[in-house]
């Protein structure tokens, strides 16, 4: 075991924008039975983090105190039941919260060991993607070789992840984003096609390509019928984030006359037993498409875990390609 006793966190103090976070002072945290003590070496920075921050997306019961959601270090002790695992092992972990943090605690069911030939800071910005796109995209939606995959914003973290994991499953794949070196990296990522919303029309685009059978929609509002009007005959739609707004007016008649399964999912909130379930499925199919070079989590920017109000103000920005990471 370490030989202090502290630990440090970033938490919220209230509701708001990047300068409500400070970094505090915590007791070190101990493994209960199944649960792995991590020393992190790093943290992803996603944009559930920052609803939180803004007061909109409360942990549930039960959740180590503090922001964040996924990370990467090495096991420091484990808890009672746990096996598998030894202290030094190098890990990722997908975490309820906490995970801004020297020390976090997570799961043995939502642990998994560090791709080979991945540096451990990298793996940081896998957790949080890999699960979240695993479970929308090819469990909810289906996905299977040689269908059409649409992503919106494809340079974000969950983005940048599923264009490669589409890809790596044999997909045709388009992807939105909204400036011209956006539209370059997923295009770099395997996109098949690339469009900037700001220049064209996804949905003509989309229709004209023939049309998309899974679609991964994190922006919402006005898209949501959009999204309905260029799907294919049984295509899934998968909503995980509402970036500009979750409450919309429908034409449902396109959603029965195509017979499109109009769905949504979240992660945080889901049992322990099913996270480790999603954690062996990315394990066993995941885990070597990395191995095979098929998939790397793109990083944006790296900050000191100190300087996590930077960090937000970046995330807060929308001008990140892919995922922002805390160095613990």
């Amino acid at each position: 075991m370490t030989e202090t006793r502290d630990n440090q966190i970033v938490i919220a103090r209230e509701p708001g924008g990047p300068e409500v976070l400070d970094l505090v002072t915590r007791p070190l945290p101990t493994p209960g039975p199944g649960e792995i003590l991590i020393r992190n070496v790093a943290c992803g920075v996603n944009r559930p983090d920052q609803i939180e921050r803004l007061g909109f997306y409360p942990a549930p019961p039960g959740a180590p105190e503090g922001l964040g959601l996924e990370v990467a270090g090495h096991v420091e002790a484990v808890g009672d039941g746990v096996s598998g695992f030894a202290a030094g092992d190098a890990v990722c972990a997908l975490v309820a919260g906490g995970g801004y943090a020297r020390y976090s605690i997570a799961p043995a069911g939502s642990v998994l060991p560090v791709p080979d030939g991945m540096a451990v800071e990298d793996a940081a910005g896998l957790p949080e993607t890999v699960f979240t796109v695993w479970t929308n995209v090819f469990e909810i939606g289906a996905l299977s070789r040689g269908e059409t995959f649409l992503v919106h914003g494809g340079t974000s973290g969950i983005g940048s992840t599923a264009i490669q994991m589409a890809k790596a499953a044999g997909a045709r794949v388009i992807a939105t984003a909204g400036t011209a070196d956006k539209v370059a990296l997923c295009k770099t990522l395997g996109a098949d096609i690339a469009i900037n919303y700001r220049d064209a029309d996804f949905e003509t685009v989309v229709t004209e390509a023939g049309g998309a059978d899974v679609i991964l929609d994190m922006v919402g509002g006005a898209y949501v019928q959009k999204n309905i009007n260029c799907a294919n005959m049984g295509a899934r739609l998968v909503s995980i984030a509402f970036l500009t707004g979750s409450r919309v007016e429908l034409d449902l008649m396109r959603v029965m006359l195509k017979r499109i399964t109009l769905t949504g999912s979240t992660l945080r909130a889901r049992p322990l037993a099913e996270k480790a379930r999603l954690a062996a499925a990315v394990k066993a199919t995941v885990w070597p498409w990395i191995a095979a070079g098929k998939l790397a989590p793109v990083v944006d920017s790296r900050f000191r875990l100190e300087d996590v109000r930077a960090a937000h103000a970046r995330l807060d920005s929308g001008a990140h390609a892919g995922k922002i990471l805390l160095d613990c």
